[in-house]
């Protein structure tokens, strides 16, 4: 019933939908250049071989599917891989991170129409589901054509969790289309299978298999220059409200470490100016790294405003606060800093990474602190004991190496059903 509802309201909605796409085109939040793509036409033909079609939202479920997209294509070399997202700012990133016989697509609005032309275009051989956007039409269309459908890293936060209970038939339905359902932790294991997930296991987060992202050196070369020996730390990712509490860490801490350096990298890199302003009104000296502003002597804080190049800032410090942590917005991926080598601080607001800050603690590489002074001792007393700081980071590596085998675990399950599938007869 609930289906039928959703399908009539996607169906009769149809002007509302395209005006809500022009309204996003206007303020540059779909591609000019590929927005038929959002209504299921694609200007490029189907490749001749297997297809394999990965969905991921955005931008951090993509790069958690880059190792696995390699090793499929190696495991399959005659095959072809399209990834589908839904923001420009994906796009781009995948362009340039995608290898050989893969490329990207934009997910097409979930109107059954829009839908229909996608998977008749392409008609991949399997479709492999990523974390936890779940699209009914676009579902149950996949379902319907004898496509195999997985879900990978599969993450039921506890805002989906009692969404979903609200509409636990719908739910049931799309879950039970799945061929298989991979929970990222045993907590979304359980979920999944209280939402009606008919097969569920848990063989690890792929988050642990992203590479590290990427460094310029020359421009760490450049900053290092500009730093020489000043103890610094990274506020990464960080919310706008997060931002004032950043400048109140800064200044509990200069009144220890007179030269201390903070660095903010905002979440929304548009918000240097906001900062900048902010910094001002509370007369502290900074830099904006989108107007190639050096780092002086006197620079106190550094606003890392520019985008991708969060690998280059965990390249220069390794102590990092995760940002959406201190607020109550679920926190950000700490595998990232993890893989550079960073001794780890979060606040108590990590729910969208529970697991993964659960398994940090007991490896001891990550310290969790629920106010700006607990920040500002821990901050101190990592670049007072250069060994504490060291021992945690080797403790970081350990868990990082513990979860290598996420990716070779998967692909074995996929081709598990890729055999019961396609297995001559």
């Amino acid at each position: 019933m609930l289906l039928k509802i959703y399908r009539a309201i996607t169906v009769l909605g149809t002007p509302i939908i395209s005006m809500y796409l022009y309204y996003r085109k206007s303020i540059g939040k779909e591609d000019r250049d590929r927005h038929e793509e959002r209504i299921g036409i694609s200007r490029i033909p189907k490749p001749n071989g297997f297809l394999f079609w990965i969905h991921a939202a955005s931008i951090g479920e993509s790069l958690s599917v880059i190792t696995l997209i390699e090793n499929l294509l190696k495991s399959y070399p005659n095959s072809y891989l399209m990834i589908t997202t839904g923001t420009i700012t994906s796009a781009k990133i995948l362009k340039d991170r995608l290898p050989d016989r893969a490329f990207h697509q934009y997910i097409p609005v979930d109107k059954p129409s829009y839908v229909s032309r996608f998977i008749e275009h392409w008609r991949p051989d399997v479709a492999l589901w990523t974390e936890s956007e779940f699209w009914p039409n676009i579902i149950f269309k996949t379902h319907k054509s004898e496509i195999p459908l997985l879900l990978l890293n599969g993450r039921i936060s506890d805002k989906s969790y009692a969404k979903w209970q609200i509409a636990p038939s719908l739910m049931k339905n799309i879950l039970s289309c799945f061929n298989l359902c991979l929970g990222q932790s045993e907590e979304d294991v359980i979920r999944l299978r209280k939402l009606g997930a008919p097969k569920v296991k848990n063989l690890g987060n792929l988050k642990f298999s992203v590479p590290p992202l990427p460094v310029d050196l020359k421009s760490l070369g450049v900053l290092q220059s500009q730093i020489i020996n000043r103890p610094l730390w990274l506020a990464t990712s960080t919310h706008y409200l997060e931002e004032n509490m950043v400048t109140d860490i800064h200044k509990k801490l200069k009144n220890i470490h007179k030269d201390i350096l903070t660095i903010i990298v905002p979440r929304q890199v548009n918000r240097g100016e906001k900062i900048a302003r902010l910094l001002k009104n509370k007369n502290i000296s900074f830099a904006l790294r989108s107007l190639d502003n050096p780092i002086t002597p006197d620079t106190q804080i550094y606003v890392a405003d520019t985008m991708g190049e969060l690998g280059l800032f965990f390249s220069l410090s390794d102590i990092v606060l995760m940002g959406k942590s201190l607020v109550p917005y679920g926190g950000q991926n700490p595998i990232e800093p993890l893989k550079f080598g960073c001794a780890v601080i979060h606040g108590p607001h990590m729910t969208n990474f529970r697991w993964i800050c659960k398994e940090m603690k007991k490896h001891g590489c990550s310290v969790e602190v629920k106010t700006t002074l607990e920040c500002s001792e821990s901050i101190s007393k990592l670049i007072n004991k250069i060994s504490d700081r060291k021992k945690m980071i080797q403790k970081g590596n350990k868990f990082i190496d513990s979860q290598s085998e996420v990716v070779s675990l998967v692909i074995g399950e996929i081709l598990t059903i890729l055999d019961s599938k396609y297995a001559p007869t």
